[in-house]
């Protein structure tokens, strides 16, 4: 298959064991010329991008720098209050021109030649664009014909749905509501219903891993109650929990749904598993004074892939985007992003920043999958002609109603598989 993003002696397509993708080849993780077409078709064409909250932008000047793909961008509250997200890329000779991650501003001047952006991108201003006089004559000057007009930032589409902002390069993309599915848009509506969400604050880490590693972590739920002491411990995420498994119709997405079962109870999910600690206790019990809320129904934690670029986290009361930033074939930057909302008693702003501290990357849980992403990295450069595994519960990808599976792991990659083989 003819690909102008691949090496011409790199076979452009990988060699998968079985028909299905229940066996993922490692090169999937390593190659560099899959890695760009990546970024390609699944970043920058064909698919919405997570860039911020409202709430980090909320009155007019605000802006945000933030990336979809490796690609520089900044999320902008516009002086007219509206939202817009621009390349960070000056028109002008390519400089990144904004550096802070955050701020209040008028206008963006690129440092370098001082072209000056209003904040939704357009060319405002360009030094010396109709030259310079000397000695009784107009030296220099942009041509006659230099569109002010077509000169302006890259300009990217916006979505916002509830307080919540996505971005794509391509303008022809479908809409944010068809690209989600009914299916999985009703678990991120049920967190984004129109409340006014308030800012906590961010964690970043920058994990050595393929960046979908971390799509299939949170596609995952046979692995946190056999690695994860906090979850199969104090009953929060076991195999024996309630569960709900869901995707859209294209695999891409998903919902992972479970509800608290009892803590300390030992069973045949906990027999022989190494992580499960009967007798573990607190020395500080307010980590688990978990306090359930009218708007979660029944389940107690929801966990939601919208691919590429985002995990939903809410785990208990704890609250977060988790925006997926890759940084090579084998490293990715990792932003939480924590929140609450707007009418949170001050006593449920304290236990989300106190769970969102225990599930963060520092916290009893997350430490957990960014050394085994980066172990898996390493196995697969180890071993770049073999295969991963993906068989639990067979080698389907459909929906199901509890933990013993893989079957979301496979789902995305049915997708992954589609987007990267087609012409």
């Amino acid at each position: 298959m003819p690909d102008d993003l691949a090496p011409p002696h790199v076979d452009s397509q990988l060699r998968w064991e079985l028909d299905g993708t229940s066996r993922v080849p490692y090169a999937a993780y390593t190659r560099e010329d899959l890695y760009q077409r990546e970024l390609e078709r699944f970043f920058y064409r064909r698919h919405w991008c997570y860039v911020g909250l409202e709430a980090e932008v909320p009155s007019p000047g605000d802006f945000k720098r933030t990336a979809i793909g490796e690609r520089s961008v900044i999320l902008t509250r516009a002086l007219d209050g509206s939202l817009n997200v621009v390349e960070n890329v000056c028109a002008h000779r390519g400089v990144q021109f904004c550096r802070a991650r955050s701020g209040n501003a008028k206008e963006f001047t690129c440092p370098y030649h001082q072209w000056n952006y209003d904040l939704k991108g357009n060319l405002r201003g360009v030094p010396f664009r109709r030259g310079v006089r000397h000695e009784g004559r107009v030296c220099g000057g942009m041509p006659s014909d230099f569109s002010v007009e077509a000169n302006g930032l890259t300009k990217l589409r916006v979505a916002v749905r509830n307080g919540v902002v996505f971005a794509s390069f391509d303008h022809d993309v479908e809409s944010f509501e068809d690209y989600v599915g009914t299916a999985v848009l009703r678990f991120f509506d049920r967190i984004f219903d129109g409340r006014k969400l308030t800012l906590l604050g961010y964690n970043r880490q920058r994990i050595p891993g393929n960046w979908k590693l971390m799509q299939e972590n949170i596609k995952d739920p046979y692995h946190p109650g056999l690695l994860h002491t906090w979850f199969v411990t104090f009953g929060l995420w076991r195999a024996d929990n309630r569960a709900q498994l869901t995707m859209d119709a294209h695999r891409r997405h998903a919902a992972m749904i479970s509800t608290r079962g009892q803590a300390s109870v030992a069973n045949e999910v906990t027999s022989g598993v190494s992580s499960f600690k009967q007798g573990m206790q607190l020395h500080d019990a307010r980590f688990l004074d978990v306090v359930h809320e009218p708007w979660w129904g029944d389940p107690t934690a929801v966990m939601t892939t919208l691919f590429p670029s985002l995990i939903v986290q809410q785990q208990v009361n704890s609250l977060s985007m988790r925006h997926i930033q890759p940084r090579g074939v084998d490293a990715f930057d990792f932003e939480w992003t924590h929140f609450g909302f707007e009418d949170d008693a001050p006593d449920m702003t304290r236990r989300r920043l106190r769970q969102a501290n225990l599930f963060g990357p520092a916290g009893f849980v997350s430490a957990d999958d960014g050394e085994v992403i980066e172990f898996s990295q390493r196995g697969f450069a180890q071993k770049p002609s073999h295969r991963a595994i993906v068989e639990l519960g067979g080698r389907d990808c459909e929906d199901a109603d509890h933990m013993v599976t893989e079957t979301l792991i496979r789902g995305m990659y049915r997708y992954w598989r589609g987007v990267m083989e087609a012409p």
